[in-house]
């Protein structure tokens, strides 16, 4: 049987990537979190998980969490009114006008206020908890790999679900936590601009239970399928000249 450890290497190593795969869960009780977690910091939701993808365990509440929307989303805090009118993504230039934003608020799913005290990020390998969701943050190729584990063995289309805003908070968490099901985001606004999140990286989430399946099925990708794309062979036998230059 796996240790938290054990997946997270293994994920590293199938999928080559750099960050470290983030284990999260929503608290109920305070006095559960344990003392090694950084509860103090002001920061937002997608900089806890810039933090914990580079080792370190933030808590994320209502105390501290500076980002207005991560925070209504998690029932942290009400939502300020500027958002939801979509005063305040117009005003940014994000949407052509307050209606087109305030129709996505609208749209957002939000866990019910008062449901959860606070969120828990950490690293995978230094799990202490068993996670409602794992997340990777890395390039769309890594990501391509874990969406497809996921339905390996079943066959299925993938629906994501993003509104192109709240791309850490809602499209890569709670909507795994509260849809039971994998969903992936291109980034956001957010995210892009308070964490070093790459022009090149995106963001998957997937359920907690689903782990231990991903995990088999990519360890099944790695014997053929992986290498096979990695390698890159029609593309070389098709154009050599310019896999020479």
């Amino acid at each position: 049987m796996y240790t938290y450890q054990d997946y997270a290497k293994r994920l590293q190593d199938i999928l080559m990537i750099q960050s470290l795969p983030i284990a999260v869960r929503f608290v109920k009780q305070e006095d559960a979190v344990p003392k090694d977690y950084d509860g103090q910091s002001k920061l937002r939701y997608c900089q806890a998980l810039y933090r914990s993808r580079r080792g370190e365990k933030v808590y994320v509440n209502a105390e501290n969490i500076v980002c207005p929307a991560s925070a209504a989303a998690f029932g942290l805090k009400p939502l300020p009114e500027k958002l939801a009118s979509g005063e305040m993504m117009s005003s940014l230039g994000l949407f052509y006008n307050k209606e087109a934003a305030a129709r996505v608020m609208s749209q957002m799913p939000r866990l019910p206020m008062g449901e959860y005290k606070g969120v828990m990020v950490t690293p995978l390998a230094e799990c202490d908890f068993e996670p409602h969701v794992i997340i990777i943050e890395s390039q769309p190729e890594h990501l391509m790999w874990v969406a497809l584990a996921s339905i390996f063995k079943i066959g299925d289309r993938l629906q994501f679900d993003s509104g192109i805003f709240q791309a850490t908070c809602v499209d890569s968490t709670l909507t795994p936590f509260v849809k039971n099901k994998v969903n992936s985001s291109l980034g956001c606004y957010g995210c892009r601009e308070a964490t070093d999140l790459e022009d090149g990286e995106c963001l998957i989430g997937f359920p907690y239970p689903k782990l231990q399946e991903i995990v088999e099925n990519l360890e099944m990708l790695l014997q053929k399928a992986i290498p096979r794309v990695r390698g890159k062979g029609v593309f070389k036998s098709t154009f050599p000249a310019q896999c020479d230059s």
